[in-house]
């Protein structure tokens, strides 16, 4: 005898029970992601602090604790309000800006939920200390500090809301998208490494060149720890699960929608992105230069992962491979062209997040399948142009980077050039000279005293360790 079907009260309770089930599971999912996300910031100044002086780690380890902190505080009293708040008594919403919830308050809690906002905070934090590299070595303290909290506060927040948020003017979330798709950069390379490799880009040009790297006789400056810059790439590498993956938003979901799957796939597509880019930076640079540079491999594996953080979702994954394949050319490009023009990125911030954020937009107007779409965002009918010869989501995204780029620049040029004409943007030459470490900090990163070393002890003519 067949089972009877679920009568209506039945259906209820058991949504009943499940409800605070998956929403557990989702806030969970939020806040591991999150931590992974901000754990990111470990890997920024492992490989800040070794592709630099030795003489400057404590001043740009001190700049990496100083963006998560400013950040947070920033992104809590405005960031957050104008990315995602939404006054209840304006149907229509805000396009340019968000406009509520400043400080999380005024019914904060009943719209949002706190795990979401420390996911979102952790997003901000990534984009701010993207700059910390570029500047290294000759920026002032108080001026980074200004920098860090003009992006969380206003800059970035509002790149999200015209991307991210249901009311934002570029998004895909509205009910009626720009050419019916809208952006599509599921996690962030416009959003958050365009953000911030245009800000790196811009302070670098603003602030000059190190001492010594360009002119007559001028030379590349090299970093002190490779150790160090390898161990932040891998940091950086395993953060990213918690950037792509993680910005599925929820992993249980009811009634069924594939959002587990868009997650594990979306997994898969950030390891092979970051695996191809690596192999292929190596090589190039091998062929530019005679050497197999392990800096340039961990810049490639950035490279890579950077290319396919707006597609993950939504490619397959043998288009993954090739877009981290195309990131490395995106970068070596990037990298020789601000060295013609005497910019001196000293981590190469630039290159890594500015035009490979630009070139994972294009890619993803290229390889998104409609499948995958409709999975990730619900909208089968839009795919990229290699799919459909159809160009809509091509011009969103470009239309995107253009727009993106503009706002970046017209807020932060002449922010930096306002610091500069202060004196407050760059360090004296002779501080700049004797090291950051020595002249703001008190010493040096890895000063040991010969009180802290034990001398070896002679016994009976040999030598006891």
């Amino acid at each position: 005898m067949a089972d009877a079907p679920l009568t209506k009260a039945q259906i209820e309770q058991v949504i009943t029970i499940v409800t605070p089930l998956q929403n557990a599971a989702n806030v969970q999912w939020l806040l591991y992601c999150g931590a992974l996300v901000l754990f990111m910031q470990a890997g920024f100044a492992m490989l800040c602090a070794g592709s630099i002086r030795a003489k400057n780690a404590q001043n740009i380890l001190l700049k990496n604790l100083m963006d998560a902190c400013v950040g947070a505080l920033c992104f809590w009293s405005f960031g957050y309000a104008f990315a995602y708040g939404e006054r209840a008594d304006l149907k229509a919403g805000n396009w340019f800006i968000g406009n509520d919830n400043f400080f999380l308050s005024n019914g904060f809690e009943g719209k949002d939920s706190y795990a979401f906002w420390f996911f979102q905070f952790t997003f901000a934090a990534t984009a701010a200390t993207i700059v910390s590299g570029a500047v290294a070595e000759r920026c002032q303290m108080a001026a980074y500090a200004g920098y860090s909290a003009f992006l969380t506060a206003f800059v970035y927040p509002v790149v999200v809301h015209w991307v991210w948020s249901s009311r934002g003017w570029l998004s895909a979330f509205k009910s009626n998208p720009i050419l019916n798709v809208g952006v599509v950069d599921f996690a962030g390379c416009g959003v958050v490494h365009m953000v911030g490799g245009a800000a790196a880009g811009i302070g670098a040009y603003v602030l000059g060149p190190r001492r010594g790297r360009f002119g007559p006789g001028g030379k590349k400056i090299q970093g002190h720890s490779t150790p160090l810059v390898v161990l932040g790439t891998f940091i950086l590498w395993i953060g990213w699960y918690g950037f792509n993956p993680g910005s599925t938003l929820m992993l249980a979901d009811l009634p069924a929608t594939g959002i587990p799957f868009v997650a594990e796939k979306t997994a898969v597509t950030t390891t092979l992105a970051a695996a191809s880019g690596g192999l292929t930076n190596l090589f190039v640079h091998h062929y530019l230069s005679g050497f197999y540079d392990v800096g340039e491999m961990c810049n490639g594996v950035l490279a890579g992962l950077v290319s396919i953080t707006a597609g993950c979702s939504v490619v397959e994954v043998w288009a993954a491979v090739v877009i981290g394949f195309v990131g490395a050319f995106a970068y070596t490009a990037g990298s020789l062209l601000l060295e013609k023009l005497e910019i001196d990125d000293a981590v190469n911030a630039t290159p890594v997040h500015y035009f490979c954020g630009v070139w994972g937009l294009i890619a993803t107007a290229l390889f998104a399948r409609g499948e995958n779409m409709r999975n990730a965002y619900g909208v089968g009918s839009r795919a990229g142009l290699f799919y459909t010869g159809q160009g809509e989501m091509l011009a969103c995204n470009v239309l995107a980077i253009v727009i993106i780029t503009a706002w970046v620049g017209l807020m932060m040029f002449p922010f930096f050039t306002a610091l500069k004409s202060a004196g407050l943007f760059r360090v004296s030459d002779e501080v700049e000279e004797a090291g950051l470490d020595d002249s703001k900090h008190g010493g040096s990163a890895y000063e040991m005293k010969e009180k802290d070393v034990e001398a070896p002890q002679k016994i009976s003519g040999k030598v006891k360790e």
